[in-house]
């Protein structure tokens, strides 16, 4: 199969299997697909939460059932769910901190190329902090080719996925301490098999 046919025959899953479960190896490829991810500079402004007993979901749940009740059987019943996150504040340590594991990783060939990658990231960093003032829309774009990667290679696996943006953020934020680890959720994808009664299957 080719690329656009994983593209063609992925679907939102409405109702999951809760007795299929995703296997580790399965979700070591997500968590590859996710770290491999491309973003704006490399600037990587995100972090992934990934849920599978069902406490750790029903935490996650809490953000659906006032409002978004018919999102809750999706992420109760999922094998895995993800809770996409995204910075709130694209702030000279973040910076730091990519320089030096880039540097560890051996993405530069020498100090001219380091150095330069460290200007032209922080360039874009601090004109869309200061100039456009559009940072935190900015952080969150790069979120969502994140999402992109996932929901495609989800179907190349053949793993069913539905992405979930009906959830109260204030709530989600609050119960994982999003916040003050500098952080804010921005989506939710479920994971797993889908049911029988599925009706977006067919």
């Amino acid at each position: 199969m080719h690329i656009h046919d994983f593209a063609m025959q992925r679907r939102t899953t409405k109702a999951f299997d809760p007795t299929q479960k995703l296997t580790e190896a399965q979700i070591a490829k997500v968590k590859t697909l996710l770290q491999y991810t491309p973003s704006s500079t490399n600037s990587q402004p995100w972090h992934f939460i990934v849920a599978h007993t069902d406490e750790a979901k029903a935490r996650i749940a809490k953000s659906t059932d006032a409002g978004h009740a018919f999102n809750s059987p999706k992420i109760m019943n999922a094998s895995h769910v993800i809770v996409m996150c995204t910075k709130t504040v694209m702030d000279d340590v973040h910076l730091q901190i990519l320089l030096e594991q880039e540097t560890k990783d051996g993405r530069f060939a020498n100090e001219e190329f380091r150095k330069g990658q460290h200007t032209g990231r922080s360039f874009y960093a601090n004109m869309h902090r200061y100039e456009l003032k559009d940072a935190q829309h900015w952080m969150e774009k790069q979120t969502y080719i994140a999402l992109g990667a996932l929901l495609l290679g989800a179907s190349a696996m053949g793993i069913d996925a539905c992405p979930i943006e009906g959830f109260n953020s204030t709530v989600l934020n609050e119960e994982l301490g999003l916040r003050n680890k500098g952080y804010a959720a921005s989506i939710i994808v479920a994971l797993g098999h889908h049911a029988q009664d599925d009706i977006n299957q067919t």
